[in-house]
């Protein structure tokens, strides 16, 4: 009867298990931290991306047709290129009439919502589970460029 009492108080072995609670415990939120923190920083990087290509691809068009159509084209690839094809939005405005009137300028405005990963739909009532970001680019007209 004493060996199964001395088996029983015996501590050795419990802190291999409590290190290993305690690790889980403290790693899984950390892990989920460094991925929300990872996908915002890709959400910016597309906005950022998007807003400035856009703007070039926008004054280096021949005519205003064009330019709007290269613009956007120019956002969605830099959405996609963060695996946010399909989900931003990207503004176009002008300081002049036409929009590529020497010595004006363009202004983009790019913005996505970014997801938080891996969270609960029905935490969508008590929490927001999207982070808006967005970026603007002010590119120039070129004064001396024939077009």
């Amino acid at each position: 009867m004493s060996t199964w009492r001395t088996r029983l108080a015996d501590d050795g072995g419990s802190a291999v298990i409590e290190f290993s609670w305690l690790a889980i415990l403290l790693m899984v939120p950390l892990v989920y931290l460094v991925l929300c923190l990872a996908r915002l920083q890709a959400g910016s990087y597309a906005v950022t991306q998007a807003a400035r290509e856009s703007a070039r691809a926008f004054v280096t068009a021949e005519d205003d047709e064009s330019a709007r159509a290269r613009s956007h084209t120019a956002a969605d690839i830099a959405f996609a290129d963060q695996g946010f094809g399909g989900q931003g939005q990207l503004g176009l405005s002008c300081t002049a009439s036409p929009c590529l009137s020497p010595g004006a300028s363009v202004t983009t405005r790019a913005a996505v919502a970014v997801p938080l990963p891996l969270a609960p739909a029905f935490l969508a009532d008590v929490v927001p589970l999207e982070i808006p970001v967005s970026a603007t680019q002010v590119a120039p007209v070129p004064e001396y460029e024939a077009r």
